[in-house]
């Protein structure tokens, strides 16, 4: 069942994702070369617990987990996308680092995800971590009332499209609310005009995901952390976005987000100051 939210009840998630902001960008100031992942991954539990906030990972158990998720955290570095569980790994130079973070606070859930260069970034690094940034506010910018689930799916299958990467469907954004995951598969490729009708009230996690060179993706052994078929390097960007009877609102947004033009369109796109 599809759950519209109130106004003050988007607000109360807008407060979580204030937080979840605050966390990710503390994340992506501390991954720097020499920094352990599980100092990332303890750092943040420190935070969760200093605001009274609950993780939606840990003790996470879907059916294509292995086990319950025992992390709050996501940490996902260089070919691996999805799902990244903290381990003992010191990043090195330039490394892709993606922090996938979702919380509850008073009952209420956000969802977000970044991904960072840790020192030295390749162009063809930059390149894909600013393809899933563009694909996130085009599939933002469609976020509106009268408008189809499908025009969000295309708008992200045409940023990619347009600089050349293969796009999985498999794992994409997903209805959120008062649990991290609420009905609604959001896929990262799809036709315009298809599919729900688009609502006031209807809050979402909208995330692409590209690697540069396949849309097949394998597990680790851990059953958890996804990577990309062929050991090509991916980038992951997630906001909880929520339609409402104006224009979007984004309620992951990190401070020091600004709008940057996309390349060939009047669209923009976000990346930090």
């Amino acid at each position: 069942m599809i759950e519209l939210k109130t106004p003050a009840e988007i607000e109360r998630m807008h407060v979580t994702g204030r937080f979840v902001a605050e966390v990710l960008t503390e994340v992506g100031e501390l991954a720097d070369v020499g920094v352990n992942l599980m100092d990332l991954e303890h750092h943040v539990r420190g935070m969760i617990e200093r605001r009274g906030a609950e993780s939606c990972y840990w003790d996470y158990a879907p059916s294509f987990g292995k086990g319950p998720f025992r992390n709050v955290i996501c940490l996902a570095v260089n070919d691996a996308v999805l799902h990244g569980l903290p381990h003992d790994y010191v990043l090195r130079d330039g490394d892709v680092l993606t922090a996938d973070f979702a919380v509850t606070i008073d009952g209420w859930a956000a969802d977000s995800a970044r991904t960072v260069i840790v020192g030295t970034a390749a162009e063809q690094d930059l390149r894909i971590v600013r393809a899933t940034e563009e694909a996130l506010e085009a599939a933002i910018d469609v976020a509106r009332p009268g408008n189809r689930l499908g025009d969000i799916s295309a708008a992200i299958g045409a940023v990619a499209r347009d600089h050349g990467y293969p796009v999985n469907t498999e794992f994409g954004g997903h209805g959120i609310g008062r649990t991290m995951h609420e009905e609604l598969h959001v896929p990262n490729k799809g036709k315009a005009g298809r599919g729900l009708t688009l609502q006031p009230g209807l809050t979402l996690a909208l995330e692409p995901w590209f690697a540069r060179t396949t849309d097949r993706i394998v597990f680790d052994p851990d059953g958890w952390t996804i990577r990309s078929a062929d050991g090509s390097r991916a980038a992951h960007t997630e906001h909880t976005v929520a339609v409402t009877e104006d224009v979007p609102l984004v309620l992951t947004r990190r401070e020091q987000e600004e709008p940057v033009a996309r390349a060939g369109s009047d669209r923009l796109s976000t990346k930090d100051s």
